[in-house]
């Protein structure tokens, strides 16, 4: 009855039956990843019953790639990735190269020609984003060195796959001779140059600028409307101008709308769409898997599980102790990358799309993500708990700040930027009890080296605010530049200490709006305080002396 809308069709049997396995999946402590990707095979066409319409499917997997790499773009920071960029720059680099070379050893052997072989190879050697951060918070390391270290490393791991979407295209296009070839890479080099040089020039003014006239209309729909509209409009406008990829075109724009003060609003608003597409991409790439390559090429779909659980897995750990880390901590950084998925996937459908890879490679590398993905979170519990229990250990002995701080009528101060250091500096000096909360490792060794209390750890969680002693503090001064941020950090502080004085900061009026809404007793902003200051030193010179 229903077959002359295949779309509505396709997107309601998608998101049902991916509702209902990702929610046993989660109930399971699987990641939903799992259930989505499961749900694909089953209204796939490899197995019986309801078929979904593939190519729909695989236009609707085009607007997930656009939104999966319009997030990453807005949450690439370059600031994390240079703080650990000891480690993670070379240790992703080694790492990615041998999980390659492993890769395409590996279908080399299976009879493919090389050029198969390395895309197979180097979708083996980039970890799931999604995956990895879900079992750093889940197991309370996203704020440790070790959760630092591991998301430079994927950063490195994103910033490689942005590099290959560019290449990929290009040698796949064709049967060209290697001037040909390398013709074709100059000028893909050139327009992608040209591209970024406009998004540099212009696009950093624009974009911020378009949605910060948007923010001043007060429409939270017309906000959320304008930062869909500039990630695909700008992600199809440089696949049409520039042919440059989609995915590609979604990151820069993702990364320019970093810069602005909006970005975290940007990505609060954007978020619901952004995860509904991204699910109907996983479950679009499960329609793609063949289950039967599981019983028709067992030994290769055991090697493909070993090349990314444990070669991958082994690969960082050693090159982890090469660079002198803890055993314990090297365990925690191979555990978060042995595992593969949506650049992957990504580079599998392209390879599709180019008719690089054969159909067995496909299966196997999502065969292969599957496998990685279910088994991650046991892997992963076991590999940090030697390394949690050192964190616990640390704090007890006050290497990383107390357990709890046990003192009252005091002031916590979140965040140790800019702001925060001057914040905890001048409570210092008057000799007033202060707690700094920062989810910054260095920042909280460099405090008790101070003979200063500090916690470790984000301060939107319960237990890190209560280990601050929230319910016995007298006043919270929240530092946090991006309001969003800031707002939900407030939010958790009045639920918990709801006769706390919680001092916030903001930009603009819409700031002070949204912190008061959220719980804060005073929001200031920069440029109110600095214009009060000015006309109380015009009014009367003297009172404000030097």
């Amino acid at each position: 009855m229903l077959h002359h809308a295949p779309l509505l069709l396709t997107i309601a049997a998608g998101l049902v039956v991916a509702f209902v396995l990702g929610f046993a999946a989660q109930k399971a402590k699987l990641s939903p990843i799992v259930g989505y990707l499961a749900a694909g095979i089953i209204i796939g066409p490899y197995t019986p019953g309801y078929t979904g319409d593939v190519e729909i499917a695989n236009q609707l997997s085009e607007i997930g790639v656009i939104l999966l790499m319009f997030g990453v773009g807005l949450h690439f920071s370059l600031g994390d990735l240079l703080s650990v960029k000891k480690v993670a720059i070379p240790g992703a680099v080694v790492q990615m190269t041998l999980a390659t070379a492993l890769g395409t050893m590996l279908g080399h052997w299976l009879g493919w020609g090389w050029g198969p072989s390395l895309l197979f190879g180097l979708a083996l050697s980039v970890a799931s984003t999604v995956v990895m951060l879900r079992g750093l918070e889940d197991r309370g390391l996203l704020d440790t060195r070790a959760g630092h270290i591991a998301i430079g490393w994927l950063i490195v791991e994103d910033l490689a796959m942005v590099v290959a979407l560019v290449v990929i295209p290009v040698v796949g296009g064709g049967d060209a001779s290697g001037a040909e070839l390398a013709w074709e890479l100059v000028i893909t080099a050139l327009k992608v140059a040209a591209f970024v040089a406009i998004m540099v020039l212009f696009g950093r003014r624009a974009i911020p600028w378009i949605l910060a006239r948007t923010a001043d209309t007060g429409s939270r729909e017309l906000f959320t409307l304008g930062v869909l509209a500039l990630s695909l409009g700008v992600a199809v406008g440089a696949a049409a101008v520039f042919d440059v990829s989609f995915a590609l075109g979604a990151f820069f724009a993702g990364t320019i709308l970093k810069e602005s003060e909006l970005a975290h609003r940007a990505g609060e608003d954007s978020q619901p769409l952004r995860d509904t597409f991204a699910v109907l991409f996983f479950v679009s790439v499960g329609m793609l898997v063949d289950p039967s390559i599981v019983v028709s090429r067992p030994v290769s779909f055991v090697l493909t599980v070993l090349a990314i659980v444990v070669g991958k897995g082994l690969g960082a750990y050693a090159l982890v102790r090469l660079m002198k880390y803890s055993k314990a901590m090297s365990l925690v950084i191979a555990a978060s990358l042995a595992q593969i998925g949506e650049f992957s996937f990504i580079l599998v459908t392209l390879g599709a799309d180019y008719e690089i890879l054969p159909e067995d490679a496909q299966n196997l590398v999502l065969a292969g993500a599957i496998v990685s993905i279910v088994i991650n979170p046991a892997l992963f519990a076991w590999a940090s708990r030697a390394y949690v229990a050192k964190v616990t250990d640390d704090q007890t002995s006050g290497e990383t700040g107390p357990i709890a701080y046990v003192g009252e009528g005091h002031t916590i101060v979140v965040t140790y930027g800019r702001v925060g250091k001057r914040i905890a500096a001048g409570l210092w000096a008057r000799g007033l009890p202060t707690v700094v909360v920062s989810d910054d490792e260095d920042h909280v060794h460099e405090i008790r080296d101070a003979g200063h209390e500090a916690i470790l750890g984000n301060a939107v969680r319960s237990k890190v605010l209560r280990a601050a002693g929230i319910e016995r503090a007298h006043t919270v001064l929240v530092g946090i530049p991006d309001p969003i941020q800031a707002g939900a950090v407030v939010a958790k502080i009045r639920r918990l200490a709801p006769d706390a004085t919680i001092i916030a900061r903001g930009h603009r009026q819409v700031d002070i709006d949204y912190l008061m809404e959220m719980g804060a007793s005073r929001v200031y902003v920069g440029v109110h305080e600095i214009s009060d200051l000015m006309v109380a030193a015009a009014a009367d010179p003297e009172e404000m002396g030097d």
